[in-house]
């Protein structure tokens, strides 16, 4: 009988780090096959039915910006051993990719995003919540350089993105999620002694 997947949330605030420990852990155990990595930010709600300059005025840090209810109905379906159509974001058109992908379940799901221990729903399915605790100046350094570098945005459109709505919504929601985690982890991905503590369990589980 398989064994129940185990989901670990990963939370924190806009390039605090959660990508970089994500895919750390699973650098580990992508050789068995037995992690996968999952993205809330895959889960905005599509917006084709949008014009171009409606979609760059959506609050992406929001909780309404995401399709919760389809996240929490993967997750439910992963733990289930069933397999899912994951959404695609693409975040240069500011909706849904009309391309998704495939993803059987696996013994450990890393879940990762802002809002992921911000929604009771979500957290009520994470076996595990971490939350990764980076200094705003430094966030804020990183953002600009991948959406920049990344998604093809201009300097003045992501200070400005940050200023109207980023650091106003990590402050209202993201910020107050950190109080439900079980393990919060500052520095991000420089945090090795944590990210050991977390391969430790995973190996665990998997093995």
């Amino acid at each position: 009988m398989k064994r129940q997947t185990i989901v670990i949330g990963i939370a924190g605030g806009s390039a605090s780090g959660k990508s970089s420990i994500a895919s750390q852990l699973y650098e580990v155990f992508q050789g068995n096959h037995k992690v996968k990595i999952i993205k809330q930010d895959d889960y905005y709600k599509d917006q084709s039915h949008l014009s171009f300059e409606e979609r760059t005025k959506t609050n992406y840090d929001h909780p309404m910006a995401f399709d919760t209810e389809l996240l929490v109905h993967h997750l439910q379906q992963l733990k289930k051993g069933e397999t899912i159509e994951k959404p695609i974001y693409d975040f240069t058109l500011h909706t849904r990719s009309e391309k998704s992908e495939t993803i059987d379940s696996r013994d450990v799901i890393l879940l990762e995003g802002i809002l992921v221990l911000a929604e009771k729903k979500i957290r009520d399915l994470c076996d595990i919540m971490v939350y990764v605790d980076t200094d705003s100046d430094i966030r804020l350094i990183r953002r600009l350089k991948r959406d920049i570098e990344e998604r093809g945005r201009s300097l003045d459109s992501v200070c400005q993105q940050y200023l109207t709505t980023v650091k106003i919504m990590h402050e209202q929601f993201v910020e107050p999620s950190k109080k439900y985690a079980h393990i919060i982890i500052p520095e991000g991905g420089y945090n090795t002694v944590a990210i050991d503590l977390l391969m430790t369990k995973i190996k665990s589980i998997v093995e």
